[in-house]
Order: C-alpha cells, then sequence, then structure tokens
C-alpha cells in the first residue's frame, strides 16, 4: 500500500469520531487505531502478508538502590524480568553463563536472555556492582516483574 494513501488514511481517522479503522487491499491489511487523549500509544499498523517482527525494546525495570521491598531477597539492586519469556543464562547450550554469583557488572553488561515469541531479548544491568544472587534457573519460565538478578 502506497505511504499516501496510509498517510490520508490517518488524516481520515483524526478527522473522524472513529476509534479504529481497517483497510484490506489485496493481501495487504492496515490497521489505524486512535488511543484516548491521555494515554501514551502509537497507531499500530500491519502489513501482511509479509511476517512483522516488531522489535521489543528491552528496558530494566527499574527498583530502587535501597534494600528490596520484597522479603526474603538479599539487599542490593532487584534485576525485575521486563517481559514473560524463558529465561536463558547463556546465548547457546554449553558456552558460558553471562553472569554468575560474585561476579562484577557495569550498568548495561548483559546478565541473561528472555526468549518471548522466537525473540531473544537481552537482559541488562541497569546498575553497577557485584551480583549477589541469582533468582531464575537457565530454561525456566519467567512472569513480568519477577526478580531475576540481585545486584549489591
Amino acid at each position: 500500500m502506497d505511504l499516501r494513501k496510509i498517510k490520508k488514511l490517518i488524516d481520515l481517522l483524526e478527522e473522524s469520531n472513529l476509534a479504529e479503522l481497517e483497510i484490506k487491499e489485496g493481501e495487504e491489511v492496515v490497521r489505524l487505531s486512535r488511543v484516548p487523549k491521555g494515554t501514551a500509544a502509537a497507531p499500530q499498523m500491519m502489513a501482511a502478508p509479509a511476517p512483522v517482527a516488531a522489535p521489543i525494546a528491552v528496558a530494566p525495570a527499574a527498583a530502587p538502590a535501597a534494600p528490596p521491598a520484597e522479603p526474603g531477597l538479599p539487599p542490593g539492586h532487584v534485576v525485575k524480568a521486563p517481559m514473560v519469556g524463558t529465561f536463558y543464562a547463556a546465548s547457546t547450550p554449553g558456552a558460558p553463563a553471562f553472569a554468575s554469583v560474585g561476579q562484577q557488572v557495569k550498568a548495561g553488561e548483559t546478565l541473561g536472555i528472555i526468549e518471548a515469541m522466537k525473540m531473544f531479548n537481552q537482559i541488562e544491568a541497569d546498575v553497577s556492582g557485584t551480583v549477589v544472587a541469582i533468582l531464575v534457573e537457565n530454561g525456566q519460565p519467567v512472569e513480568f516483574d519477577e526478580p531475576m538478578f540481585v545486584i549489591a
């Protein structure tokens, strides 16, 4: 579908009272949805039949640098899972783990990866320090906001 047509569709959506607009032209599909004012999200556009793989931005969950509020965890900064998926400690089976207990890490250094929908997303340290605890096992499913690492 031509970019000019898509821009016209966006203008039509903005001028109307519609919340969502979907146009099919042959095998191509464009879906635009309006988000109510006050919320932060962008309109979604999809094209078919080409598989669309949107990159997932991995932003480690920010937690206070003080001891964690969760009981049973050692004191330090808790790195939590930013998404649901399967945790892997290394890039390939048999490869050394990205991080181990007692290892010094710098902010931005990879601690592990989470596989979600056939995409591998790096989990990065958001603070520098020493890995005090690794709270997940290799190959274990993780939930959103689940504590994974403690860095002191």
